[in-house]
C-alpha cells in the first residue's frame, strides 16, 4: 500500500476524517521544529510555534486547495508565526536551561548511542556555533538556509514559501553559504 500524499490526506481531512491530520503532523513536525529552533533560538518557543503552525493549518483546512503544495502552505505559516513570536519576545530575555539546549542540539545533530559524552559536547558546540552564525545573516538568507538544510526543502519550495523567484531563493542560499564560510574563515584567524 502506498502512502497517501499531502493533498490526498488534506482532502480526507476536509471531508471530515480529521484524525488523518495526525499523519501530516508526524510527517512534518521534526523538520518544522528544526527550523523553528534555529530561527528562534529557544526550544520552548519553537515547540509553541510548531504547535501553533499545525493548529493554524487545521483551523484553516477548508481554505486549502489540492492544486497547491501543502508543504509550501505549512512552511509559510511556520515562518510567519516565527516572525510574530520573535517580535513578541524581542523584549524578553531568553532563559533556556542547559537541558533544553542539549535536547535541541541532539535533535538537530543526532549522535549515535555508541558515541560518548565528548561527541555530544562537540555536537552541542557545533550547533551553537551554527545558530550564532545564522543570527548574523540577513533574515532572508538565514531563512533560506534553514529551509534548505534544516527543512530539506528544494529550491522551488523555498521560493514559494518565501514569496521569491527561484533564482532569488538560490542566490539567498548561495550568498548565505558564502557569508557563513567567510565568517568561519575570519573566526579561524584567516588561516587555511
Amino acid at each position: 500500500m502506498t502512502a497517501l500524499n499531502d493533498a490526498e490526506i488534506m482532502c480526507q481531512v476536509q471531508s471530515g476524517e480529521v484524525a488523518q491530520f495526525d499523519l501530516l503532523v508526524d510527517r512534518y513536525r521534526p523538520a518544522l521544529l528544526r527550523v523553528a529552533k534555529s530561527k528562534l533560538g529557544n526550544h520552548s518557543w519553537a515547540e509553541d510555534v510548531v504547535q501553533e503552525t499545525f493548529l493554524a493549518a487545521f483551523v484553516s483546512r477548508h481554505t486549502y486547495r489540492p492544486q497547491f503544495a501543502f508543504r509550501t502552505w505549512l512552511w509559510t505559516i511556520l515562518l510567519n508565526l516565527c516572525r510574530k513570536q520573535w517580535k513578541r519576545s524581542a523584549s524578553r530575555p531568553q532563559s533556556e536551561s542547559l537541558d533544553h539546549v542539549e535536547e535541541s542540539a541532539e535533535s538537530a545533530w543526532p549522535v549515535s548511542n555508541e558515541e560518548d559524552g565528548l561527541a555530544r559536547m562537540l555536537a552541542l558546540e557545533r550547533r551553537t556555533e551554527v545558530e550564532s552564525l545564522l543570527q548574523r545573516l540577513s533574515e532572508p538568507q538565514a531563512d533560506a538556509l534553514r529551509l534548505r538544510f534544516f527543512g530539506e526543502l528544494p529550491y522551488e519550495e523555498i521560493a514559494a514559501t518565501m514569496g521569491s523567484s527561484l533564482s532569488a531563493a538560490k542566490q539567498r542560499v548561495r550568498f548565505g553559504l558564502e557569508k557563513l564560510a567567510a565568517m568561519l574563515h575570519e573566526q579561524s584567524g584567516g588561516s587555511t
